[in-house]
Formats: structure tokens, sequence, C-alpha cells
């Protein structure tokens, strides 16, 4: 028997957006059987359509979360130092690790405000928000 997915299935194995697969599939280009209002795509079109490539149907290979952090009120050197530190750690952090940190700080000292952008594994990106938190006193 054939084993066919929905929309959102093939949207979740391919790491898309549900809106995209639905435009591959109005668009022809990831065939599909209407049924009712929905479409239902079997797995044979999806492996082809991601090149011939196997399509596993066990939860997702890998989780990341992004998370953007501002500190307002912090001066040259002070936002010199907490760069320091959560590059420092990151860096500690991700040494052996398969899916490292990434990490950026983005001064604006017209404001007088310090954005990092972390994203990585759930646990690492938690350690950062910790450090930033803790070098603080807050994250905003």
């Amino acid at each position: 028997m054939q084993e066919f997915y929905s929309v959102e299935d093939v949207a979740e194995l391919l790491g898309l957006h549900v809106k995209t697969v639905r435009g591959y599939v109005r668009d022809g280009r990831l065939k599909a059987v209407r049924i009712g209002k929905q479409y239902r795509i079997a797995r044979a079109e999806v492996a082809a359509f991601t090149g011939g490539g196997a399509v596993e149907a066990a939860g997702p290979s890998r989780v990341e979360v992004s998370a953007v952090v501002q500190v307002d009120g912090v001066g040259r050197a002070d936002a010199d130092r907490l760069v320091t530190a959560v590059l420092a750690a990151a860096g500690a952090w991700s040494s052996g690790e398969s899916r490292p940190l990434w990490v950026q700080a983005v001064p604006d000292e017209a404001r007088s405000a310090l954005r990092f952008v972390v994203m990585g594994p759930p646990r690492r990106v938690g350690d950062v928000l910790g450090l930033i938190e803790d070098m603080t006193g807050e994250v905003r």
C-alpha cells in the first residue's frame, strides 16, 4: 500500500512553510491528489521532488532555536566585556558539538544598547541567555 502525506506533513519533512508546499502543488512542481478540500501527496512524489533521496517519517532530525536579546544602557567598556564573555562561552560550549552555536553581537552606540542574535540547539541557546542574564541582571 502506498503511503500518503498531507501538505502539513510534507512541510514538516522538508522544513518548509505549509504555504510554500501548497504553492508547489498548485504550480504542478509537486504532484498531489486532491481529496475534498485537502491534498494528499504520495511518498514517491516527495522522494522525486527532493531528487530521489529517502524521506523519513520519523520526527525532526534536529531542532534549533533563535533569540534576539537587547541590553539597554550599556557603555562601550561594558559592551566589550559582555561581548567577549558571551563569545568565549559560546565557543567553549560549541567545542565538539555537531551543531555549534551562532552568536552575533550588534552594538548600537547611539542608543547605548547592545543586541545579541543567538541561534543553535535549545539547551545551548538557553545557556547563552542565562549568561547574559547573569552578567546584566536581566534579559530584555
